[in-house]
């Protein structure tokens, strides 16, 4: 051990391990359901040695993680994902009694059936471009599987709509060149996130077992479901204002979510200015969507105990 250094903290793992499973109906097994993930298991414990002494004997190699994260991926349901991370979680941490805890990271593609002939197909899916769900799971096994941080995230949900957006009232300084308006674009990636509060949800093995499955689903599905319709029928004053109403409906119908988080970029589109040309005007009709720089905008919603 160097007399000059310690370790103060480390992790290791697994990235960037993906799969695509196949759910095939129990009554039709035509009918499938997919899903496409992209895996990270970081393993926390007793491998100090590891990195000062170069002893390996307590590394557990990444190579193993990778074959866990399979196997299990083929043995076990991993519909929701929420139920696969704890289930990967309870494995590690029960299986090596140095690895005194876990992180894992799963992020699924969103493929969704289209209908053949009126109807929805059996087994064809539309991949839905970049958007994701995320779900992620931080378990030390000292705090017992009751204590854990779970997060689930949508992910490069990517919206526009072409007017019902405002922004004017704001301080303005002999740096401000932004002129206020009434009606402009409104665009962004969307990547919302809400924090689950374990002592509502119960044990990772409660999690593992199923018991919660529509509770993940159902949330997810009306998070998402409410970040659409708040941003198409808001006329929105500002992003700050429509990004915490989302985040409080959110919280009024899903009692076990302790906090929403909303990270926002403003993707800027520029009126052009075409008066050079003969006068032209233009009406809020053509555009120039600029890259950068863009306004980047977050916040965490929390619940007022005081008002439940």
């Amino acid at each position: 051990m160097s007399t000059y250094s310690y370790l103060a903290d480390s992790t290791y793992g697994k990235d960037n391990v993906k799969f695509l499973k196949v759910k095939k109906s129990k009554t039709d097994p035509k009918v499938h359901e997919v899903m496409e993930c992209n895996v990270q298991v970081l393993l926390k414990g007793d491998f100090e040695v590891s990195y000062t002494e170069a002893d390996n004997t307590p590394i557990v190699p990444t190579d193993t993680v990778k074959n866990t994260i399979l196997v299990h991926a083929r043995k076990f349901d991993t519909w929701p994902i929420e139920k696969f991370a704890a289930n990967l979680a309870l494995h590690f941490t029960g299986k090596y009694a140095h690895v005194s805890g876990i992180t894992v990271k799963i992020i699924q593609d969103r493929w969704i059936k289209y209908d053949v002939d009126n109807k929805e197909s059996y087994h064809s899916f539309i991949h839905q471009g970049p958007e994701k769900k995320i779900c992620f799971l931080d378990y030390d096994k000292k705090n017992g599987s009751s204590s854990y941080t779970l997060v689930t995230s949508i992910k490069d949900l990517t919206v526009l709509k072409s007017t019902g957006s405002m922004f004017y009232g704001y301080n303005v300084c002999e740096y401000t060149t932004l002129k206020p308006t009434t009606d402009r674009i409104l665009s962004t990636d969307i990547f919302a996130s809400l924090t689950w509060n374990s002592a509502k949800l119960g044990s990772l093995e409660t999690l593992e077992a199923g018991k919660k499955d529509d509770i993940f689903n159902q949330y997810y599905a009306s998070a998402r479901d409410i970040t659409l319709d708040i941003f198409a029928k808001e006329n929105s004053p500002s992003v700050q204002a429509t990004m915490y109403n989302m985040a409080t409906a959110i919280l009024k119908v899903a009692p076990e979510v302790e906090h929403v988080s909303y990270e926002l970029p403003n993707k800027h589109y520029i009126l052009f200015d075409l008066k050079w040309f003969k006068g032209l005007d233009n009406n809020n009709e053509l555009f120039y969507p600029s890259p950068d720089p863009n306004g980047l905008i977050k916040c965490t919603v929390g619940r007022n105990q005081a008002k439940l």
